[in-house]
C-alpha cells in the first residue's frame, strides 16, 4: 500500500474528546492526520492530498484546531537550513491525560463513597462528605481512609473526629500504606508483649506473699 492511501488509526478517546470540544469533521478528520504523522511538518498541500479535503478546508480546519489550543505550530530549520512550521499536539494529549486523571479521581472518590456506607451501614451525610473531602484534599489514600474506618469500628467508634485523629496519628509517623500501618502495630504489640515477659521474669516470686 502507498502512502497516499495510508490507513489513519483513530483511537476512541479522541472521538470522545471531539465530540465534547464540539469539533468539525474537518477539523477532527485534520487532527488525525497529525496524530497518524506524529512529527509532521506543516504542509497544505501534502495534508489536502492525505485527507481528501481541499487546501482551503484544510487551512480553515486548522485555523480552529490553533485557535481551540489543541495544536501548537513550533517554528524549528529542517536539515537544509529553512524554516519549517512543525506540529505539535501535546496540548491535546495533555488535556486528554488531565481529563482521565480527573475522571479516575473521581471514580476513586465514588468508590470510597460507596465502601464508607457500607462500612457505616447508612448513607453519608453533608458532613461526611466534607470531611472524606478534606481527608483526600490533605493527601490520604482511599486505602489508608478506610483502613482507618475500619480501625475506628475495631475500636467500637464511629465518630468522624476518630477517624480524623487516627489519620493524622500515623501521618505524624509517616505511615502512608495500610502495610506500613500493620507492620508498625505488629512491631508495637509485639514490644508490649516482650515488656510484660520481662517483668514476668524479673519478678521475685519469693517475696510475694
Amino acid at each position: 500500500m502507498d502512502k497516499d492511501n495510508k490507513k489513519f488509526i483513530i483511537e476512541t478517546i479522541f472521538l470522545k474528546e471531539a465530540i465534547k470540544m464540539n469539533l468539525s469533521l474537518k477539523e477532527f478528520i485534520v487532527l488525525m492526520y497529525f496524530d497518524n504523522m506524529y512529527g509532521e511538518y506543516f504542509d497544505v498541500k501534502n495534508i489536502s492530498k492525505a485527507t481528501c479535503l481541499n487546501e482551503q478546508d484544510v487551512l480553515t480546519a486548522f485555523g480552529g484546531l490553533l485557535d481551540k489550543k489543541l495544536i501548537i505550530l513550533n517554528s524549528e530549520k529542517d536539515e537544509n537550513g529553512k524554516l519549517v512550521d512543525h506540529v505539535s499536539l501535546d496540548n491535546l494529549y495533555n488535556k486528554i491525560k488531565n481529563n482521565e486523571k480527573k475522571k479516575k479521581a473521581n471514580d476513586d472518590k465514588k468508590n470510597l463513597f460507596a465502601k464508607f456506607q457500607a462500612e457505616y451501614g447508612r448513607s453519608l451525610s453533608g458532613m461526611d462528605f466534607e470531611c472524606i473531602n478534606g481527608w483526600l484534599d490533605s493527601g490520604f489514600s482511599e486505602e489508608l481512609i478506610i483502613g482507618a474506618v475500619k480501625e475506628a469500628s475495631y475500636n467500637g467508634v464511629s465518630s468522624l473526629r476518630y477517624i480524623d485523629t487516627i489519620l493524622f496519628e500515623w501521618k505524624k509517623k509517616g505511615l502512608t500504606k495500610m502495610s506500613e500501618v500493620n507492620s508498625y502495630i505488629k512491631k508495637r504489640e509485639e514490644s508490649k508483649t516482650e515488656l510484660i515477659e520481662d517483668n514476668v521474669l524479673e519478678y521475685n516470686w519469693l517475696d510475694d506473699e
